[in-house]
């Protein structure tokens, strides 16, 4: 099953459909915080910055890197933030959830939680694939915390992994989800999520 470029995910509380440019406009009202950036490989409160990590971003998709989606809030229509499926090998059956962030407005809402809920459905309950891989900035201690609450295990830091802006490499720690691991990760910790459905 190749992945459709125009796939939707979505919860009953968030919709992920396709990244489009015109959702720029809407990105940069919510991203003037600076702190949102400190461990994010672009820094998109610059409109520059921003305008290049879309069209990365639209490029990748056609290129069949990544399937980079833009996350609504279904209650208000209101567009929180970006999210992506990447590191896609349909060979080993592997998948990494990245490249995300919500507007400040929107973390600590159950957003997150809801998105990464229905890209975790789609790889093991759609796809059936193998391992489903985040990584993380190793210093960024909230988002550890965060994949750790959603029963990604931790396995190791990649040194000097990533070039981040101002001339800062990062460290990357990798964290993890395994097919036989999710039936017990979606009914304890997702239990509350009711429904789940995709479209392409």
């Amino acid at each position: 099953m190749i992945i459709s470029p125009e796939l939707k995910l979505e919860t009953e509380k968030v919709l992920l459909r396709p990244l489009q440019h015109l959702d720029i406009a809407s990105f940069s009202q919510i991203a003037n915080d600076d702190s949102l950036w400190k461990y994010f490989t672009f820094l998109l409160n610059d409109p520059v910055e921003m305008q290049k990590w879309v069209e990365l971003g639209l490029k990748e998709r056609e290129e069949g890197k990544r399937i980079p989606f833009t996350i609504i809030e279904k209650a208000t229509g209101n567009i929180c933030g970006s999210t992506s499926l990447g590191s896609i090998s349909y060979y080993d059956k592997r998948i990494e959830i990245g490249w995300s962030w919500l507007g400040k407005q929107y973390q600590g809402t159950g957003i997150n939680f809801h998105a990464k809920f229905s890209m975790l459905s789609y790889a093991f309950d759609v796809l059936d694939w193998e391992r489903v891989e985040i990584k993380t900035d190793n210093l960024n201690e909230r988002a550890k915390q965060g994949l750790r609450k959603i029963g990604a295990k931790e396995e190791g830091v990649l040194r000097s992994h990533m070039q981040m802006p101002l001339a800062r490499r990062r460290d990357s720690i990798f964290f993890s989800i395994l097919k036989n691991e999710w039936p017990q990760v979606k009914n304890s910790i997702f239990k509350n999520i009711t429904s789940f459905q995709y479209s392409e």
